[in-house]
């Protein structure tokens, strides 16, 4: 079980070089942000289609009105800031102006989670998933890397209804292919396995990959599931995997509490309990320190993601 790493990139620069592409085959996308083009990667659209984007400056609530407003002009907005800003900051503005009323906007969110590093805890949003998810007809999307987080930004604009799509800052493996076909609400099976069940979205594909290969050199044959749209949720696929393996774990750049594993937890909870274990954030706020020294610190990391597939197994019985 191998998976070949093309290059490292930033997922940020997938939006960008998406956002892009948008621009040049369809006249209805348009783009705002919250003065960070250059962190978002959107300075190229802005230099291409001046007259399609918006700098609004730090005023990201008058960001979502706006963005709200050319939605109902039939345009399709592309918000761009911090996934901090984007959520925590704005979050009268996404439930009344944009999710109350089914708004097609796309909020599209850089800098989430640990791996932001340096920038501490004010700016390591790792709550935002659950703040999007809870909201009626938020679309959630986490992809894994550069090359699926473009197709994401693509196919979010076929897509009606607000989505809110959470990208990172800091330079990733990218091994899923660049001519993927990105299908909203349906899970990637990465591994095909039988002992064990690994669900996994965002950053964290990557490590729960290289802890299945550690596992298979254990004689454990682990299956992984990238999760990249959060909401909605590939029941079925989770489920037909569990009912195999029997055991399941989840991994994300993200608060246990609200996140992808508690998605997780509430479907198996309804249709097929089985034993669980979360690798996530345990209710603590992020600090300062490179990506690679905070996935350790937090419990995010591929050892980490390993101990909890020992002890599924082992509940497992």
């Amino acid at each position: 079980m191998t998976f070949t790493v093309t290059a490292y990139k930033d997922t940020r620069s997938g939006f960008g070089d998406g956002l892009l592409e948008l621009g040049q085959h369809n006249n209805k996308v348009v783009a705002l942000c919250a003065d960070l083009t250059g962190s978002l990667k959107m300075d190229a659209f802005a230099k291409e289609f001046p007259e399609r984007f918006f700098q609004t400056g730090i005023a990201e609530a008058n960001m979502m009105g706006i963005a709200a407003g050319l939605a109902t002009g039939g345009f399709i907005p592309y918000t761009g800031t911090f996934a901090n800003f984007s959520t925590g900051r704005v979050y009268d503005q996404i439930r009344q102006s944009i999710a109350y009323s089914g708004k097609n906007v796309k909020i599209c969110a850089s800098h989430a989670g640990v791996t932001l590093g340096e920038d501490g805890a004010t700016h390591q949003i790792l709550e935002d998933i659950g703040l999007m998810k809870i909201l009626p007809g938020m679309t959630v999307i986490v992809p894994a890397d550069y090359n699926q987080t473009k197709a994401a930004t693509l196919a979010i604009a076929e897509w009606d209804g607000p989505v809110y799509l959470r990208f990172g800052r800091p330079k990733w493996p990218v091994f899923t292919p660049a001519d993927q076909q990105f299908v909203i609400g349906k899970a990637d099976v990465l591994t095909v396995g039988k002992h064990l069940t690994i669900v996994a979205t965002g950053h964290l594909v990557w490590n729960a990959l290289q802890a299945a290969q550690q596992l298979e050199s254990k004689g454990i044959s682990a299956e992984v599931i990238n999760i990249h749209t959060i909401k909605p949720l590939d029941a079925e696929a989770v489920l037909a995997s569990v009912r195999k393996t029997g055991c399941l774990v989840t991994a994300e750049e993200h608060q246990r509490a609200g996140g992808l594993g508690e998605s997780i937890a509430a479907l198996l909870a309804l249709h097929y309990p089985a034993p669980m274990e979360m690798v996530a954030v345990n209710d603590r706020f992020g600090q300062s320190g490179t990506p690679e020294e905070l996935l350790k610190e937090y419990g995010l990391d591929v050892p980490d993601i390993v101990e909890a597939s020992l002890r599924a197994l082992k509940r497992k019985g």
